[in-house]
């Protein structure tokens, strides 16, 4: 049905090459004229593409004779002149999509077409490598060719960033011709090499960063993956994480776990019937500042202890032993409330299982925590246009498309293919494969034939090296335990030198190509080594397993062959194999032992290799749906964190935030109307446990300033005096501290109360994703409760942030520090200092209050602060 459908429509890929021809001859009609021109008029032409497309010209438009211009400085810069079918692989590339182009057809070549082309725009444009080897190597290998054209080259490394400088030639062996800079410099550079964890932990640094100084990285406009099979998807199932272990001390869980059986209910801490929740009273408040001899337990140094204290509370009162929890071991092992089956390995969040160690007097266990995190999917679908190129992607197309919608388009070879590969030779045991396996090698070997020997593990390849010793083979052996990518590449281009074996396993060493005769091209007896291979038949690639994914078998065999040069590939199979054991190897191998078929003879069966490539898809389709099961639940956390990152990026640019902070105030106060006065009808308010709230954060409005004043209002009308009174309270703050330093405790309170729950809220998710699983024995969809209760958590994570700034707002004054070594004055939030009794009775300044012996006031007198309460009940607490 497939090939009558294919024959009426005709193939898509055919249809989409034949439309890339008619630019290449474009591009190839531009050749001779380009070659008359001078450097500096080559030069020139970058200037002249960017004004017209200043002038409203499209990067479509310009595309012929930008990439003419590239290919003329590539002949003249590098001595290599892009074939037609790498123009096409350019253009594909440059229109958003996968270029599938076997290995040999010049890659690495290719991409500077399109690299050079966006990076027109002035917005920068990412390459991104496998390896920190190829991200240093290949911006110096292309970089005559950008430089040539008048563009700058930046490359990443682990631990240092570079722009190609062609005049730093006498730099330390690997790192020639790049000059070190700072990795904002490198990012500013028009062109930009790196590996996928740079490019993505820099962006999840970038987004803890305090000032805008401190970012790096610039818009995500173009980037092009090289070998993006590896990167978008063998590699998408692990996400980049930024963590640490907890910073916090220990000690306090435990001093607090003795403090909070000592505050009394209703005096200094009440509950909350309807959420469960604890809150502490002025009082209550007053009692843990004297306790813990903190003069403002709201101040922004001191808010975390806050949080230590509403946990212990909560662990005193609302977590019971052997109810919500039991102790097993020295551990606190959480009881489900549904169920009542212990749940070892689960933890309460935001530091309530250490709250609840401390209360049993337990070892506290110290946690990682996840200070930032994303998967690549969510990464690279962040880049306005993303692009990518390898050998093998086609097998994978269907992912390419549903995951990152990305076509994959199969560019055409230079020359035809000449590679020979040979059925699978099937084997009973492992062992008879072994032995004939390295038979094969020994007599290829003694031929002088090249040979290139895939395994699946470092396992199977040192084990294999120990048979080749023995046997007398000279070998080398390419696996994970060689830290070096020089080392790596080194191995890989020597491995067409006449007589050469390799060892390698089948993922080591992409990125750089095996010449037939060696990789030193210039070396005086190469040609003739070339020669002798080719006539010996070329590479001979050794599969010694099937992988579990096709692709990865098709890049080992695609080792083989480049450039139209001769190859052959055989894989040895055994039934004992991983894959051919969980897919019906042992009924074949009852089948072959019916038959009497010696051990170390095999078969050539096209059954059996028609049935192992069914295996492979089936892992593959499985393989699949655990990336796309990732993402799913990375999306939940995607739409949060894009969020919080843009809120953050407005604070770092500084802009003005007052709009949304009055708003904050507003709605804080609202909350806690509705939490006080959740009906219309007065008989169910709990007017008292209003106030007290209302005054930890600011002084009270006239109309509400003690029990009887609310109950002279209905709800409507005390939400209209609560939005009225946030609005003036602000507006006294504001002109108290002026409008600059007000907008600079803005930016410090938000972004602290980002960061702080930020992280917690990382871990609290983490936690739920780890957990739901279980949600499906109860007929529910995992990850339809993960979106549910992540959204519900999302709520109360912007409500604990609307929440710090609104107590800590009204309680803060801005102080600089003296000058640092750098001569720097930074700018940050500390208590208030001790005011006057005079001064107390100003509300603005009602958050401390020191009385003095000339003015006694009497505890049941009225509290000169102005909350209308009782002095014992308000700021006589802690006199």
């Amino acid at each position: 049905m497939v090939s009558v459908l294919a024959k009426l429509l005709g193939d898509a890929n055919e249809k989409a090459i034949k439309k890339i021809y008619p630019i290449v001859e474009e591009i190839n009609g531009l050749e001779a004229a380009n070659e008359k021109l001078s450097d500096a008029e080559l030069q020139g032409k970058t200037a002249d593409f960017r004004s017209r497309l200043g002038e409203g010209e499209s990067l479509d438009g310009l595309l012929p004779e930008a990439f003419a211009a590239v290919r003329e400085m590539a002949k003249r810069g590098i001595g290599q002149r892009h074939y037609d079918v790498q123009l096409i692989g350019g253009v594909i590339l440059h229109q958003g999509q996968i270029a599938e182009m076997k290995t040999g057809e010049g890659k690495t070549l290719v991409a500077t077409l399109p690299v050079y082309l966006n990076a027109l725009t002035g917005k920068g444009v990412h390459v991104v490598t496998v390896n920190d080897y190829l991200a240093r190597r290949d911006p110096v290998w292309m970089g005559p060719i950008y430089h040539g054209l008048g563009l700058t080259v930046g490359c990443l490394q682990h631990d240092a960033s570079y722009i190609y400088d062609p005049e730093l030639s006498d730099a330390p062996d690997g790192i020639n011709f790049l000059r070190p800079v700072s990795r904002t410099e490198a990012y500013g550079a028009d062109i930009t090499y790196g590996t996928n964890n740079e490019f993505g932990f820099d962006y999840l640094r970038d987004n803890m960063a305090v000032q805008l100084s401190q970012m790096v990285q610039h818009e995500l406009h173009y980037a092009i993956v090289d070998e993006v099979d590896n990167i978008l998807i063998d590699e998408a199932r692990t996400p980049l994480i930024i963590s640490g272990p907890a910073e916090e001390p220990v000690q306090l869980y435990y001093q607090f776990a003795k403090l909070a059986p000592r505050l009394k209910f209703e005096e200094d801490y009440t509950i909350d019937e309807r959420t469960k929740s604890i809150s502490l009273t002025q009082e209550g408040i007053s009692r843990m500042e004297g306790w813990t001899k903190v003069g403002n337990l709201y101040d922004p140094e001191n808010f975390h202890l806050v949080h230590y204290i509403e946990n212990a509370l909560t662990a005193e009162i609302m977590k019971q032993r052997d109810k919500e929890y039991v102790v097993l071991d020295g551990e606190v092992v959480i009881v489900d409330e549904f169920t009542g089956r212990r749940q070892p390995g689960r933890r309460w969040s935001d530091g309530l299982h250490q709250a609840v160690e401390a209360k049993e007097n337990l070892k506290i266990q110290r946690e990682s925590i996840t200070y930032a995190t994303i998967t690549l999917q969510n990464y690279f679908r962040m880049y306005s246009k993303l692009a990518g190129m390898t050998g093998t992607a086609e097998t994978e197309a269907d992912e390419f498309m549903k995951i990152y919608k990305l076509e994959v388009t199969v560019a055409p070879t230079n020359l035809p293919g000449r590679r020979k590969d040979a059925s699978d030779l099937v084997f009973q045991t492992e062992e008879a494969k072994w032995r004939v396996v390295t038979e094969d090698i020994a007599n290829l070997h003694s031929e002088e034939r090249p040979v290139l020997v895939g395994t699946t593990s470092i396992e199977a390849s040192e084990a294999l090296s120990k048979r080749l010793t023995s046997r007398g083979v000279p070998h080398k052996i390419l696996n994970a335990k060689i830290d070096q990518h020089e080392k790596e590449a080194t191995i890989v281009s020597e491995a067409g030198l006449p007589g050469s074996v390799t060892v390698s396993t089948n993922m080591a060493g992409r990125g750089t190509d095996i010449v037939l005769g060696g990789g030193d091209i210039n070396r005086p007896a190469w040609q003739e080594d070339h020669d002798k291979v080719v006539a010996l038949g070329g590479l001979h690639v050794i599969g010694t397993e099937h992988h579990d994914s096709r692709r990865i078998d098709n890049q080992l065999r695609g080792r083989s062959g480049r450039q139209g040069d001769p190859g052959s590939s055989q894989f040895y199979v055994s039934l004992e194999d991983e894959l051919m054991r969980r897919f019906g190897g042992d009924r074949i191998k009852t089948v072959m032992g019916w038959t009497g078929i010696e051990e170390d003879t095999p078969i050539e069966n096209g059954l059996i290799t028609k049935s192992i490539g069914g295996a492979q898809v089936k892992v593959e389709s499985y393989h699949f749906d655990i990336r796309k099961h990732l993402l799913d639940f990375d999306d939940v956390l995607n739409k949060q964190r894009e969020v919080i990152y843009s809120n953050r990026r407005q604070i770092s640019r500084g802009e003005n935030l007052k709009d949304q902070i009055v708003e904050m105030v507003r709605q804080e106060f609202l909350d806690i109307a509705r939490r006080f006065l959740p009906d219309r009808h007065s008989d169910d308010w709990n007017v008292p446990g209003l106030l007290n709230e209302l005054s930890v954060i600011c002084v009270l409005p006239e109309e509400l300033k003690d029990e009887d004043a609310v109950y002279l209002h209905n709800q409507a009308a005390v939400n209209d005096i609560l939005l009225e009174h946030a609005q003036a309270v602000y507006d006294d703050r504001e002109a108290e501290l002026g409008e600059e330093q007000m907008r600079t405790l803005e930016r410090l309170l938000l972004l602290r109360a980002i960061d702080t729950h930020w992280v917690q809220h990382l871990t609290t998710m983490e936690n739920l994703r780890t957990g739901i699983g279980l949600q499906a024995y109860g007929q529910r969809d995992p990850l339809v409760m993960y979106r549910t209760e992540g959204h519900k958590m999302f709520e109360e994570l912007t409500q604990r942030m609307q929440y710090d700034v609104v107590h800590t707002l009204f309680h803060v004054v801005l102080t600089e520090q003296p000058p640092d070594n750098g001569g720097r004055r930074p700018t940050q939030a500390k208590k208030a200092d001790p005011v006057s009794p005079m001064e107390a009775v100003n509300p603005k300044n009602r958050d401390k209050v020191a009385v003095g012996a000339a003015n006694k006031v009497g505890r049941n007198a009225q509290c000169p602060c102005g909350s209308g309460k009782k002095y014992k009940r308000c700021h006589g607490a802690a006199a």
